[in-house]
């Protein structure tokens, strides 16, 4: 069954018939069947599959997230339901398979996943040194674009104000213990994300077993009950100012929240995470020696306006790691109390 109108041009996808789709990725345990649906992408350029979806794992263990071999395996709620979908790179193509009854958006929207519209040919860093290697180390570095505002705003709010590792950990216990198994032959224990309606369900204890504190799921409660709104967003393009501010009109989100989820729903090139515990430093260290604060790292990065997102990228994909010293975030947990 053809669902995208097969098309010869570079970064269209085109439709793949089953059984090819099933020899390109080598998914174990792969069958065809009416609710398999298959693509093959041509970006026309160079794409790191990767390094571009790499946003989206919320850490080693993340349920929604896998790599198996050279498939990239993601578990998605769709506006149309659920999908589990595969994606590798081959040769100069992207072959993308997905089940379930949100296969087909998520094949129709797999190129925005991978880079599809993010247009890094005005960015200029050849006059710094250190950019100009990250960016010549990374050619196939793309920022995504989900087209999904609440599912990529509820693990942003959960990572507010807490450690990493806190976050993950709280994002596995609910995704495990409130989604629904992905479809498909996806890798065991991959697990599809609650629906909207579905997190707004989830009890209180429930938040508190996890170690989200009254203040982060409230917040979570109040961007639920405004999700047609913020999805509405998406007309709007790739993020900006607009898309925070109204982001940001839900209570409790702020800045950070905000940067964080439009750099992956809307694929905002031009989002820092402004109060971020590492990133001011990361920056720093890279581009000036040093650590900085919030303002100086917007200072920084003030040069590569329109593409501060996509800097920021470039540095932590290029291998970098600020000097390890300091204080640490104070791991607080709650769970207990």
């Amino acid at each position: 069954m053809s669902l995208l109108a097969s098309a010869s041009s570079p970064g269209a996808p085109e439709p793949l018939g089953a059984s090819g789709a099933s020899d390109a990725l080598g998914a174990p345990g792969a069958s065809v069947d009416a609710a398999r649906v298959d693509t093959v992408y041509r970006p026309g350029g160079a794409v790191d599959v990767a390094s571009t979806l790499r946003p989206l794992q919320r850490g080693s263990g993340d349920p929604a997230f896998a790599v198996a071999g050279s498939v990239v395996w993601l578990a998605l709620r769709t506006p149309t339901g659920p999908a589990s979908v595969a994606i590798r790179r081959s040769g100069d193509t992207i072959a993308i398979s997905s089940w379930g009854t949100g296969a087909s958006w998520a094949v129709e929207h797999a190129p925005d996943l991978l880079g599809r519209g993010d247009d890094w040919s005005d960015l200029d860093v050849s006059g710094h040194a250190f950019l100009a290697a990250a960016r010549h180390r990374q050619p196939g570095l793309r920022l995504l674009r989900t087209n999904t505002v609440v599912a990529m705003l509820v693990p942003a709010i959960m990572e507010q104000k807490v450690t990493s590792r806190q976050a993950w950990r709280a994002w596995r216990y609910l995704v495990r213990r409130y989604g629904t198994p992905a479809p498909g032959p996806a890798p065991a224990g991959m697990t599809v994300p609650p629906t909207a309606d579905e997190w707004a369900r989830i009890p209180s204890w429930e938040w508190h077993k996890a170690g989200i504190e009254p203040g982060r799921s409230a917040t979570v409660m109040r961007a639920l009950r405004v999700a047609p709104a913020l999805e509405r967003t998406l007309a709007l393009g790739r993020g900006g100012s607009v898309v925070s501010a109204r982001l940001q009109s839900v209570p409790g989100i702020g800045k950070w929240t905000a940067a964080e989820t439009a750099q992956r729903s809307h694929g905002d090139p031009d989002s820092p995470s402004v109060g971020d515990f590492h990133v001011p430093a990361l920056v720093g260290w890279a581009l000036a020696g040093g650590p900085v604060d919030d303002d100086g790292m917007l200072e920084l990065l003030e040069p590569w306006r329109g593409h501060r997102e996509r800097v920021v990228r470039l540095i932590g994909g290029s291998g970098f790691r600020k000097p390890a010293f300091g204080p640490r975030m104070t791991i607080q947990d709650h769970r207990f109390h």
